[in-house]
């Protein structure tokens, strides 16, 4: 740990690099959501779909409860692309294995209330998956308007 800054970074290079990663509007969220946005979807943007639930969604319809996350590759251990760390191995497995204790955790949290939780892969066709997106809301909607309550759960993924 480099004393100076007082970070867990193993180097200045390191931390500054981590201080320019976003928490949100990334590239690949700011791209679903334009495509989202020309289909006509009108959502909330990084918002809780549960007040209670410290976990942000980076899209929200609430009317029919669906949250959307967009996981980065690296961030949320991707199968196909996830990258193990060459420094500071144990903090990095360790990190990315608590960030998927914990979207399991929110995905049960939110199915468990009701929501559909939809997450999708920074390195999707985000333009498909706003079809996709578009798809799923109109259902919602149209399941609700016919007064049918209740909720139905996906494993969306």
């Amino acid at each position: 740990m480099d004393p100076s800054t007082n970070s867990w970074a193993t180097s200045s290079r390191t931390r500054a690099s981590m201080q320019g990663n976003r928490s949100r509007d990334t590239r690949p969220e700011l791209a679903l959501r334009r495509a989202a946005h020309r289909l006509g979807l009108r959502y909330r943007v990084s918002t809780r779909p549960l007040p209670e639930l410290p976990r942000t969604a980076d899209m929200v319809f609430t009317r029919t409860k669906v949250a959307v996350f967009v996981d980065g590759c690296f961030w949320h251990g991707c199968p196909t692309h996830y990258t193990h760390s060459k420094s500071n191995v144990t903090y990095w497995t360790e990190k990315i294995a608590r960030n998927k204790e914990r979207d399991e955790d929110t995905n049960r949290r939110l199915r468990e209330a009701g929501w559909l939780v939809i997450r999708i892969w920074e390195h999707e066709d985000l333009e498909i998956a706003a079809r996709k997106l578009k798809e799923i809301v109109a259902d919602r909607l149209t399941f609700y308007a016919l007064g049918k309550g209740g909720t139905f759960h996906s494993e969306a993924k």
